[in-house]
């Protein structure tokens, strides 16, 4: 029971910062440029690889998959812990690739984003790893 309660937990994070981020994206100046300059700029400029769009709706759209991700990823696993807990506990695949998604997203935050979201996938992570501890005991 403690090791669903905890991937519950992990994969409780992992939507809440998802949700945080879609909010985010598309509500509010929180993942605007500081100087509008920038996103003047960014709207007006498009990547080499097409003209179809611009570098400004690029970052939108990346950071709306991003937290789509997130969503995704804290849904299955909840569900997941919830409903199927054997399932997902005697599974070395989908608990491998859970711990990889959660490895590299602390490694993006570490290396790209900042604290307050390397702090929230940390714990999730460290709740992950101590759920699969705790089924295995």
């Amino acid at each position: 029971m403690a090791a669903r309660i905890l991937m519950v937990f992990s994969a409780s994070i992992v939507l809440t910062l998802g949700v945080l981020h879609l909010v985010y994206t598309f509500w509010g100046p929180s993942l605007t440029p500081r100087d509008p300059a920038l996103q003047i700029s960014m709207s007006q400029s498009s990547p080499i690889m097409t003209n179809e769009t611009t570098m400004w709706r690029c970052w939108v759209g990346f950071n709306a998959s991003h937290s789509l991700g997130l969503i995704l990823f804290g849904l299955v696993f909840g569900y997941l812990a919830l409903a199927h807990g054997q399932l997902l506990f005697r599974s070395p695949f989908l608990l491998v690739v859970g711990l990889a998604m959660l490895g590299g997203f602390v490694v993006l935050c570490r290396v790209y984003f900042f604290s307050w979201p390397l702090t929230g996938i940390s714990i999730s992570l460290a709740c992950y790893v101590a759920s699969i501890a705790l089924s295995r005991a």
